[in-house]
């Protein structure tokens, strides 16, 4: 059968031929749909994630939308052979299914879910842990990229009465938006860290946001820990959630340890390892019902296999759009 594979680090995807997947306890072959060319599956082919192994040639694909064979439709993930979702066929685990509503736009979910999935869980778990609370102010770093706009809608989607978004291009902070009754207060990063802390600051006022979600890491990240210690002490009876979710702007930041010290505040990571599986299973139905609608907005392009080498350019020059992998 047919696949995208990768044979070394930097090395542009081919379409190869490669066996037939093999099953076992827990899976199933199903046939692809649909896979997305993500940030995360770039950076594992070529060796560069936390989570890569170095070993190749490999399928890469991280999540797929894909038919069973019953003819439904399930977004799904975890691979078992060949490991990735980038084939024609492959073995997918059988409690990591998520049936994709009929009607629904397939390759949208499969474009879409893993950019917004960053945004959606630790959201959706901040909603069920503050409860009645609500999820008052948010704050995005990094809301221009396709995953930070995508926040900044989730965000609004599941109750936040202020969403803070923050970013260094002016015209695609400029386009976004939030439904009425949500609002939305922009911040456009310059290259002084004072000016930017100041900034954050005044956007996030007196009110102690309930969670940061950061797409940038380094010094945007000691930007908002400034922005974060400047508020007034207060009671602490919220805690921010600072979650971590990309580090485009650094591999590092330094967090100030008065800013532990005098405010409730956590810093924690949202990622492939950190994000919980029960939450997964709990909350992915309703995105992928959303997104399946076009209640969550996703731009693509679908590219077949044929033509991956021009699938992974396109995804690399277009943050806007995301790409598909379908079947030739």
């Amino acid at each position: 059968m047919k696949a995208v594979q990768v044979e070394g680090r930097d090395i542009p995807p081919v379409e190869s031929e490669i066996p037939e997947p093999r099953t076992g306890p827990g899976y199933r072959i199903v046939e692809l749909v649909g896979a997305g060319v993500h940030v995360v599956v770039r950076s594992i082919a070529s060796g560069r994630h936390y989570t890569a192994d170095g070993v190749w040639p490999l399928v890469p694909g991280v999540d797929a939308v894909a038919r069973t064979a019953d003819g439904s439709l399930i977004y799904t993930g975890r691979a078992g052979d060949p490991g990735g979702t980038m084939a024609q066929r492959f073995a997918a685990p059988e409690r990591f299914a998520i049936p994709v509503p009929t009607g629904g736009d397939p390759l949208a979910v499969a474009a879409g879910v893993n950019p917004a999935m960053s945004s959606w869980i630790p959201l959706g778990e901040r909603v069920e842990n503050l409860g009645d609370v609500g999820l008052g102010t948010v704050v995005v770093l990094g809301a221009t990229g396709t995953a930070g706009r995508i926040a900044v809608g989730n965000a609004a989607l599941l109750g936040a009465d202020t969403v803070v978004a923050v970013g260094r291009n002016g015209a695609r902070l400029d386009a976004l938006a939030v439904p009425e009754g949500t609002r939305l207060r922009i911040v456009r990063l310059t290259e002084e860290p004072d000016t930017d802390a100041a900034a954050l600051a005044d956007a996030i006022g007196d009110v102690q946001p309930t969670t940061v979600l950061d797409y940038v890491w380094g010094p945007t990240a000691e930007a908002m820990f400034e922005a974060l210690g400047r508020r007034p002490v207060g009671d602490g009876v919220t805690e921010t959630r600072y979650i971590e979710i990309g580090s485009m702007g650094g591999p590092s930041a330094v967090l100030p340890a008065a800013l532990l010290r005098s405010r409730r505040i956590s810093v924690v990571g949202s990622g492939i390892g950190s994000a919980s599986p029960a939450a997964l299973l709990r909350l992915l139905p309703d995105l992928v019902e959303r997104i399946a609608d076009g209640s969550i907005a996703v731009s693509y392009a679908a590219f077949p296999m044929a033509r991956v080498e021009q699938a992974w350019a396109a995804a690399q020059s277009d943050p806007e759009r995301r790409v598909v992998i379908v079947p030739d």
